[in-house]
């Protein structure tokens, strides 16, 4: 299936023309069973509403997963929930910085789907670009109790629920980013949090295999969201210019989600980098 075949373009492209959400334009295919896995069950998607959040929870939906909206702004997780058509998705407002509201968010699930068999977490933020003799504790705070605080609250209310579920088990993936291996000028919160992901994605692989609990993390590059649209104008470079960077379609990272949640438990991708092919990475200095 092209790209611009694939349901998820097409509602994107119908929300991009303005087309209401659940017009005929933007209407999705609903799920048939021929597409749907056998392994497809229930999936939590953390910072639902926007950029690679939004694509994966479409992509998984379509796909026949019944898809738990989780993000801090109703209305955004509604509008995806709307683009998914009749798929069975489910919003729950919930700020993962906020412990309270991680363990409730995953008490729900216990009590309205009865099991989880997929965390993507994904919730994060870059932080403001300022060179580090500017950047505030209180902006490095904020950066790193949503990439990493809010993703450990995240991993540990989704490993509690799987390792105690029968059938028990899970998947869990996470968010990493390119700034996991190479960090970017002015992006020093960012890129902390981004190796720190490394670090919880090796120990929940580690610590679920007992519990039949497995983990990976997709390393993402340059995905066209409404966070990387300056990138279009032109970024920082090592070199102190700035210039403009290729992206890719945010619907090319959900795929390799949905390939990585596919797999049975006794497979497991550790880690994936999916990256725009022309942006200055490998060589970059």
């Amino acid at each position: 299936m092209t790209r611009e075949n694939h349901p998820t373009h097409r509602a994107h492209e119908a929300a991009q023309a303005g087309d209401a959400p659940g017009s005929r334009t933007a209407e999705r295919a609903a799920p048939t069973a021929e597409r749907v896995p056998r392994n497809a069950g229930t999936a939590v998607v953390t910072g639902a509403g926007s950029g690679i959040g939004r694509a994966v929870a479409l992509t998984l939906a379509d796909a026949g997963w019944t898809v738990v909206l989780a993000g801090r702004r109703r209305g955004s997780l509604e509008q995806t929930a709307q683009l998914a058509g009749g798929a069975a998705t489910r919003c729950v407002p919930a700020d993962v910085t906020d412990p309270a509201a991680v363990t409730a968010l995953f008490d729900s699930v216990r009590e309205h789907e009865g099991r989880l068999d997929l965390l993507f977490n994904n919730a994060g933020t870059f932080g403001p670009a300022v060179p580090l003799a500017d950047l505030s504790f209180e902006d490095w705070r904020a950066v790193v109790d949503v990439n990493l605080h809010g993703a450990f609250l995240c991993a540990q209310a989704a490993f509690r629920l799987m390792k105690d579920q029968r059938p028990r088990g899970g998947r869990i993936i996470n968010n990493g980013s390119i700034s996991a291996h190479t960090p970017r000028p002015g992006s020093i919160a960012y890129t902390a949090t981004k190796h720190a992901m490394t670090g919880l994605t090796k120990s929940l692989s580690l610590d679920g295999r007992a519990h039949d609990v497995a983990c990976g993390q997709i390393d993402i590059g340059n995905a066209a969201t409404e966070m990387t649209a300056a990138m279009s104008q032109g970024v920082p470079q090592a070199d102190g210019n700035r210039a403009p960077e290729p992206t890719m379609d945010a619907d090319d990272v959900a795929r390799t989600v949905l390939h990585m949640a596919s797999l049975p438990l006794e497979a497991n991708v550790q880690f994936a980098t999916v990256l725009a092919t022309k942006m200055p990475y490998i060589g970059r200095g």
